[in-house]
């Protein structure tokens, strides 16, 4: 009898165990497929929002901004693009096998921020999006638009235009973002971006400023902002080439975005451009450099895809960065911006680990901003 006993016992606990082992597998296999890459956040990790069922592993502080003033938390957002885990000029900088969307999108919300630029990986129907994104409290900063006014692809260019205006509606998004890119260098092989960047006539210079003015006209008619990025390899790319465009285009229809990244890049002082453009920046790409990389490609012509391999792009808050912050955002901070900060770090996951550089960017704007 003791013996029978002992048997269901046995059998009892057995069965409890592959209960227990069941329920966890289950748990694993949801986090897994919501690409969930850590399971053990700290136990200070506060909750991102209701919706979501991550939690961030950078926790509130109560500890006052370093900028003072510092910006307004109901009008400022924080969103970092998917560039530092795979790149949307060539998609072979990933891992191999590529890291998947649902990754980069959770460690985004893991990270503590609340927005992200589209990118190629990301679901091209919309409800799958939404859902995905939903399920993260994330939503969409803004597109990217390659316009090409210069080399006569004007309705192309309108067409393309018309897209996004009509995928940031159906995002609840306001800003589009667009750059020049007739003659554009920048994704070519084993070509200088600096030294062979096109150089726009005074007809090619006419046709961008006209055709960026129709364009912000109509953004604003739909409830959005046109803002122009300034980018290594095209023919708006330093000081010189900003003040003519913004000196052609109507500030109310043409924005400008502020890279600070790009601009150092290309010799500019991004504290300059931010304080003599602060009431037209309205939309900020916070991007550092490493000045031996940056000294390295200028020295040798290194094209801008081989200077992101070789790491010349990290984020706010990297000592080993050149960039100072501080000063911008207080000017921005100073000019009562509102809009997006957004974290950018074209880098090669194989060298700089995602997560890792997200949550440096993360933490170093929350000792700034104070959030």
């Amino acid at each position: 009898m003791f013996a029978n006993n002992e048997r269901k016992m046995n059998n009892s606990a057995i069965f409890q165990k592959i209960r227990y082992i069941g329920r966890l597998s289950v748990l694993l296999v949801a986090l897994l497929l919501i690409g969930i890459t850590s399971v053990t956040p700290p136990a200070t990790a506060a909750t991102i929002g209701k919706n979501s069922v991550l939690v961030s592993l950078v926790p509130p502080t109560n500890k006052p901004a370093i900028l003072d003033p510092t910006f307004d938390r109901t009008k400022v957002n924080l969103g970092i693009t998917p560039t530092g885990w795979s790149n949307s000029d060539d998609l072979t900088i990933d891992l191999d096998p590529p890291i998947p969307f649902q990754q980069i999108l959770s460690e985004m919300a893991l990270s503590g921020f609340e927005g992200t630029q589209n990118a190629p990986k990301f679901p091209k129907a919309i409800k799958d999006l939404k859902r995905e994104l939903k399920l993260r409290n994330l939503r969409i900063s803004e597109p990217w638009v390659g316009t090409e006014f210069t080399i006569g692809k004007a309705q192309e260019t309108r067409d393309e235009f018309d897209k996004q205006v009509d995928f940031m509606k159906k995002m609840n998004g306001n800003t589009i973002v667009v750059a020049e890119l007739g003659g554009a260098v920048h994704q070519k092989k084993c070509v200088d971006p600096l030294v062979n960047r096109p150089r726009f006539n005074d007809q090619q210079w006419s046709d961008l400023l006209t055709g960026l003015n129709e364009l912000g006209a109509k953004a604003n008619a739909n409830g959005m902002q046109l803002v122009y990025h300034p980018h290594i390899g095209t023919g708006v790319e330093n000081f010189e080439d900003i003040d003519r465009l913004m000196k052609g285009t109507d500030p109310d229809k043409v924005k400008l975005l502020l890279d600070t990244g790009h601009l150092y890049y290309a010799g500019v002082d991004p504290l300059a451009v931010t304080k003599k453009y602060a009431n037209r920046i309205k939309h900020v790409h916070l991007k550092n450099i490493r000045q031996s990389v940056l000294d390295e490609s200028i020295k040798t012509g290194r094209s801008f895809l081989d200077s992101i391999r070789e790491g010349i792009f990290t984020v706010p808050g990297d000592a080993a960065g050149a960039v100072k912050f501080q000063p911008i955002l207080q000017e921005l901070a100073k000019a009562n911006y509102q809009g997006w900060l957004m974290v950018e770090a074209e880098q090669d996951p194989n060298k700089a680990e995602p997560l890792t550089y997200a949550l440096m960017a993360r933490k170093y704007l929350q000792k700034q901003i104070g959030f």
